[in-house]
């Protein structure tokens, strides 16, 4: 096989006063075979010896091990071990190969760096673990920008840190340091923030890492960084992801949490993922059996509501699909209802969503509109603004499309509550999109 690269264009100056004349020039260079990976044809980056004594590149035979394969690609014999030794002689020849012929475009291949062992890591979560027990927040701090290194230069060394407990040795740390005063020593509250950061990429951390993630004192920091104004937006993210991790009975009791996400969803540069995670976190406090009607009530007094309908505006089809799910069980309540039903950008965004986003949404949005229009109050003007804005239409179309068990006795049960005020209304909405109604022949 043989790669080809192009050297550019060659500039060639015609006679004074003539214009520049542009040509172009290919140039095939063969790379000497003992140079590519014998897995994937490439020229070779990090070429490494197997205990067959064939080199690859690091990259390839890593995958290929990854995938289950415990054979040599090109002799098919067992790998005694999976020990990698960087073929530093024919990595020389391959560097000084591009740089002969780097005339011709050829870049010269990085020298790579050697990757972390699984001893490294190991060695280093428990020298993170002995200084924390020690309260030496200065070398603690140095072994987490050690592994933050070490994670920066590949992918290889992320596996090989959260393979090897790194995890569970920083949750450890993080938990020591937060029984301190991080609140008014920035010694430790920058420590604390380092680690959040490094814990951040490592879901998801295993159970003895949650049940300690989800003690009083890592909660309480946590919530702080939450709360806290003149702080970077990064470390609430990394806090909002981990607080996923925790259980969710630790959520539900923990003082601030409620403050802490609804204030996250507000913010005006946080990411799509952080506003999906903090919505998920919500949805399992308003749906979790134990006293979900106080948390409920709790996040309408904190103005869920509105923040709902405002994300609903103009959001993506996860976050929409939470969203919804989220003002759906609010709605559940009659707190939660009545600030609904108050909102004029209730119903109309609710029925907007049905049949655009998903078919989950649309259940979430049927859901929302049955628990407003409430047959046991049956006010008039609820109904009619819900016909104005086209929601029976949509009903019929969504019955015809098809829909769960559930939705389909509240969809059929809101067309006969809306049947009797369609007299009443003097303008319904006929921008519907009707073409997922199933014809009738």
């Amino acid at each position: 096989m043989v790669l080809s690269w192009t050297r550019g264009r060659v500039f060639r100056r015609a006679r004074k006063g003539k214009d520049l004349q542009v040509n172009d020039l290919e140039v095939e260079i063969s790379v000497p075979s003992h140079f590519r990976c014998p897995v994937t044809l490439d020229l070779m980056k990090d070429p490494v010896t197997v205990s067959t004594g064939i080199t690859y590149d690091r990259d390839s035979i890593e995958k290929w091990i990854e995938e289950g394969n415990n054979t040599c690609p090109v002799t098919k014999r067992v790998l005694t071990t999976f020990d990698m030794i960087p073929n530093h002689a024919l990595r020389r020849m391959i560097q000084d190969w591009c740089v002969e012929h780097r005339s011709f475009g050829i870049e010269r291949i990085p020298t790579p760096r050697i990757p972390v062992t699984p001893y490294e890591v190991s060695d280093t979560c428990t020298k993170i673990v002995n200084a924390a027990k020690q309260g030496d927040e200065n070398k603690c701090r140095e072994l987490v920008r050690k592994i933050k290194g070490w994670e920066k230069e590949s992918d290889r060394n992320k596996r090989c840190i959260v393979a090897n407990g790194a995890s569970l040795a920083l949750v450890n740390a993080f938990d020591f340091f937060s029984s301190w005063g991080f609140e008014e020593n920035n010694n430790v509250s920058s420590l604390l923030e380092e680690i959040l950061g490094v814990l951040a990429w490592m879901r998801p951390i295993g159970e003895e890492g949650k049940s300690m993630l989800g003690s009083k004192n890592s909660m309480s920091c946590m919530v702080w960084f939450l709360l806290k104004g003149n702080i970077d937006l990064s470390i609430k993210q990394s806090v909002a992801m981990l607080l996923k991790e925790v259980p969710i009975e630790v959520l539900a009791n923990t003082q601030g949490v409620a403050e802490g996400l609804v204030k996250m969803i507000k913010e005006p540069i946080g990411s799509a993922s952080i506003t999906k995670a903090c919505l998920s976190m919500i949805f399992k406090l308003v749906t979790y059996s134990k006293g979900k009607d106080v948390i409920s009530q709790r996040f309408v007094e904190l103005g869920l509501v509105e923040v709902l309908l405002e994300t609903i505006v103009d959001c993506d089809k996860g976050v929409c699909e939470k969203a919804l799910g989220v003002l759906d069980s609010i709605c559940g309540t009659k707190e939660g209802k009545e600030i609904a039903k108050a909102n004029a950008l209730t119903i109309p965004l609710v029925v907007k969503k049905l049949l655009r986003v998903s078919e989950l949404s649309s259940s979430f949005a049927v859901s929302i509109v049955w628990k407003i229009c409430d047959k046991a109050q049956e006010e008039e003007g609820v109904f009619v603004e819900a016909l104005q804005v086209g929601v029976f239409q949509k009903l019929l179309v969504l019955l015809q499309v098809g829909c769960g068990e559930s939705t389909k006795e509240k969809a059929t049960e809101l067309l006969k509550l809306l049947n009797g005020y369609r007299s009443k209304v003097d303008c319904v909405d006929t921008s519907l999109e009707f073409q997922h109604l199933k014809k009738p022949f």
